[in-house]
């Protein structure tokens, strides 16, 4: 009986470790989150973290409540990433197919933590570069877009058809 009993702890022990275990899994692959009751990443109690840029945070029309990303309107863009924008609507062919419609690891954490994939990168010509410049686009695959045009320094959502 004794044996029956270690043997029924140990698998319960064993089911735990596991369940731990798969959890520490999921959690690392998701990426870092903040804290239950903080802000988010890129994100303070006084508004988004971008550099010059002024809001409240998800009630400032201004400011994407999903990422506390500032919004810019596709009309603001730059020509050619409206063009990378009608690219990546009609599934290419891109400028730099060794590069465009890679996998972005977000590693600079500014846009919302996803699982490794969710986010695919397009860059967006800059005329005169001899290399293929600083500016991007970067899509969600729930269909969100964020535009850089300083590396991944800072991050606007892009608010299409505007």
């Amino acid at each position: 009986m004794k044996t029956r009993g270690s043997r029924q702890v140990f698998l319960g022990v064993l089911a735990v470790a596991v369940l731990v275990l798969a959890w520490v899994v999921v959690r690392a692959a998701q990426g870092p989150s903040a804290p239950s009751g903080s802000a988010a990443p890129g994100a303070s109690s006084t508004g988004p973290s971008v550099s010059g840029t002024a809001g409240s945070g998800a009630t400032d029309p201004a400011t994407d409540p999903v990422s506390g990303l500032p919004w810019v309107a596709e009309s603001a863009l730059p020509a050619p990433a409206r063009e990378t924008l009608a690219l990546i609507r009609a599934g290419g062919p891109f400028p730099y197919p060794r590069s465009d419609n890679r996998t972005f690891d977000n590693r600079e954490r500014l846009l919302p933590p996803h699982t490794t994939g969710y986010y695919r990168e397009f860059t967006v010509v800059t005329p005169g570069s001899a290399d293929r410049g600083a500016r991007r686009i970067i899509t969600g695959s729930s269909g969100e877009r964020y535009w850089t045009d300083n590396h991944y320094g800072s991050f606007r959502r892009i608010r299409e058809g505007t």
